[in-house]
């Protein structure tokens, strides 16, 4: 399920506080975190944000791991995929350091189910990814597709349905975060996202989290 699905959308929706402007900025889920704790950004989303005492997480969307594969793979015919039916090939994944809540848990499920994984290849752009799994190089593992314009010709994208590699996307915010109008503006997103969300149409492949911060009110100039 892309959970990436309407994000533009709502940010755009939100606009009721006048003379609010956004910014938009895509990282890494740990260099996220990191802008929300030092104070670069108000609010990030995030898949599978580290557990940390110092923000609050929101969960508002399911996120499970996506597999790409060329379309001949023996289970590319299936709907959805085990992360067994991967267990004879080479594995292209995004590094620890990038995402490491994500990283130990697939290294987690391949030892609960007895794989010893062929991890052959890092990665840090989904392009990148692609590019190796269309050159026949492995099989890559990644997060968060959303739904708009992704082409790879020989090339399929399938959800993982293990229960241990689905996560939630979350808004996280710091936990001592003392403005009603970030807490607000949080609010209105999850409502908005909630009823805006729209079925799939294509899928794009995208590794990251977005992250939003958002200058201060500017007061009316005086006459």
């Amino acid at each position: 399920m892309p959970i990436t699905t309407g994000f533009p959308r709502c940010l755009r929706s939100v606009f009721l506080y006048t003379r609010l402007e956004i910014r938009l900025k895509t990282q890494f889920a740990r260099e996220s975190v990191h802008s929300v704790l030092v104070g670069e950004v108000n609010l990030a989303l995030v898949t599978a944000p580290p557990q940390d005492a110092q923000i609050t997480a929101l969960p508002f969307a399911p996120a499970p791991l996506y597999a790409v594969l060329p379309e001949d793979h023996p289970v590319a015919h299936k709907e959805s995929l085990l992360l067994q039916d991967l267990a004879k090939d080479e594995w292209i994944l995004f590094p620890k350091r990038f995402d490491p809540v994500v990283f130990d848990a697939v290294m987690d499920a391949a030892q609960s189910g007895s794989i010893v994984p062929k991890y052959a290849h890092d990665v840090i752009a989904p392009q990148q990814a692609v590019e190796l799994v269309s050159e026949r190089l492995g099989v890559a593992i990644l997060t968060q597709p959303s739904t708009t314009d992704f082409h790879a010709d020989g090339v399929v994208v399938k959800p993982l349905s293990d229960a241990s590699l689905c996560f939630n996307t979350c808004v996280i915010l710091r936990a001592d975060n003392t403005s009603r109008l970030i807490e607000e503006y949080a609010r209105v997103f999850l409502r908005r996202y909630s009823s805006q969300r729209l079925p799939p149409k294509r899928v794009e492949l995208s590794s990251s989290s977005q992250v939003l911060g958002w200058n201060p009110p500017i007061p009316p100039s005086r006459p």
